[in-house]
């Protein structure tokens, strides 16, 4: 169990990694959804390789084509590209802060109903009054974490309907967790996590082939920028990173229940965050970890403790 708890800390960490490259990978693209596209296509070059080592009998016509092809073939990853359009669209109107507190609101609520309802044929792991309270407590340490005064926060388009697009940010959020779910199911449909993260990883990169193509209007870039030079062989790692979060949590969900799974992965999210933070990575803004920060992350550190006890 422990040893599932760190392999999860290790995958959330890549996830702010995957975010800060795919940031630089930006502005080369010029467009995020590009950026998205070239990460999600590289991730799925990266399964291709794995699938061809682990299990090459499963990438047979004879394997494929003897499917059943059902709903959770396709859905993992229409879910993943929807959250990553939602978290386009919240963060010029809400900024960052808000969109990740409300976007991890809506993961936890989400993964809580999964484990009530064993959803998607996941095991049942009911609610009770200290599961809650680890779930207070770790909503507590995210605010802590990501809280910024008013003054200091970044909003570029300021919206009316701000209070609507919190509630974007909650729905948001609740799509991880079923996209996991579901690519779980799907994992023992094809009796292979590998080709259950790689068929998720290739329907997003068809996904955002096709926003590319309607939104960007191209898939070329320059590999040069006027400031930043050429572009560096690191900028194309996301989609790696990408592939480490997914089969990741593919694997530890049926074994430590949706709630847990994304406690964890959450946890390890924060601390990479913290870290490339306090010293600017990826030419990121520099900001110090303070007391207020470190009592945020031991609070979310509490509180999966109390999920894993109780």
């Amino acid at each position: 169990m422990i040893l599932l708890i760190i392999l999860g800390v290790i995958a959330g960490l890549c996830v702010p990694l995957q975010t800060s490259i795919n940031s630089r990978l930006g502005t080369y693209t010029k467009s995020p959804i590009l950026a998205s596209f070239y990460s999600f296509f590289i991730g799925t070059i990266v399964l291709i390789v794995v699938n061809l080592m682990m299990n090459p009998q499963k990438l047979t016509p004879s394997f494929l084509f003897n499917q059943d092809f059902s709903y959770v073939w396709f859905t993992g990853g229409l879910l993943g590209v929807v959250f990553l359009t939602g978290n386009l669209l919240l963060l010029p109107r809400i900024g960052a802060a808000l969109t990740v507190v409300m976007t991890v609101c809506g993961q936890i609520i989400m993964g809580l109903f999964i484990d009530q309802f064993g959803l998607f044929g996941t095991d049942i792991h009911l609610i009770n009054l200290t599961r809650v309270l680890g779930v207070i407590l770790m909503l507590l340490g995210i605010l802590l974490m990501n809280y910024k005064k008013k003054t200091s926060r970044i909003i570029t388009n300021e919206s009316s309907h701000t209070n609507y697009w919190l509630i974007v940010g909650i729905m948001t959020g609740c799509l991880p967790p079923i996209q996991t779910a579901i690519n779980s199911a799907l994992r023992y449909e094809v009796q292979s996590f590998y080709l259950s993260a790689l068929i998720s990883f290739g329907i997003g990169t068809i996904a955002l082939f096709i926003l590319s193509l309607i939104i960007v209007r191209r898939i070329r870039f320059s590999f040069t920028h006027p400031t930043q030079g050429k572009i560096k062989p690191i900028y194309f790692l996301g989609g790696a990173l990408g592939v480490i979060f997914v089969t990741t949590n593919i694997i530890l969900m049926p074994e430590l229940g949706a709630a847990l799974t994304l406690m964890v992965v959450i946890f390890g999210q924060m601390l990479m965050g913290l870290f490339i933070d306090h010293f600017g990575l990826f030419n990121t803004p520099k900001f110090k970890i303070t007391k207020r920060r470190f009592i945020g992350a031991s609070l979310v550190f509490i509180g999966i403790v109390i999920l894993k006890l109780f």
